[in-house]
């Protein structure tokens, strides 16, 4: 079960994400240091916790290593969601309040999303689906109508 990631193990991971290539420790050290003054030995050992709790591998490239992530920020994301719903005594009720904190444009993308998934669980059932939003999440596109028994209803 993951657990959220330190503000520096963050910082890290994001750029990691970001870079979606090895990296070495200099090189994070080098970004980080034109936000905050770092220690070389301190972004060394971040990576090195982040290595030991499974966030990122890394192979040995001379004296240093390289340092890949392992999973997407999005998957991580959903793992964190995912824990925090599971462990509510009341699901229903935790989702509600979760709804109710998010903005327009993240309940818009919210139901692409789960738009998406239906067409995915209707083409295991061998029925038509329509295809995905061109542009999830975009303010000023118009929703198109769905019929009643598809529409999903947020809060």
């Amino acid at each position: 079960m993951p657990r959220p990631l330190g503000d520096l193990e963050d910082a890290v991971m994001t750029r990691v994400w970001e870079w979606n290539r090895p990296v070495t420790v200099r090189e994070v050290l080098e970004d980080l240091q034109k936000e905050r003054s770092i220690a070389y030995t301190t972004v060394m050992t971040v990576l090195d916790n982040l290595h030991q709790k499974g966030w990122v591998r890394r192979e040995a490239e001379g004296r240093a290593y390289r340092y890949r992530a392992v999973s997407t920020r999005a998957a991580y994301s959903a793992a964190l969601m995912n824990e925090a719903w599971s462990v509510s005594d009341n699901p229903a009720a935790a989702l509600v309040a979760f709804f109710g904190m998010m903005s327009p444009e993240q309940r818009h993308a919210l139901r692409d999303a789960v738009r998406m998934v239906q067409g995915d669980d209707r083409a295991e059932a061998g029925e038509e689906q329509a295809s995905p939003p061109e542009c999830p999440g975009k303010q000023d596109q118009e929703e198109e109508p769905q019929p009643a028994d598809e529409r999903v209803r947020w809060p």
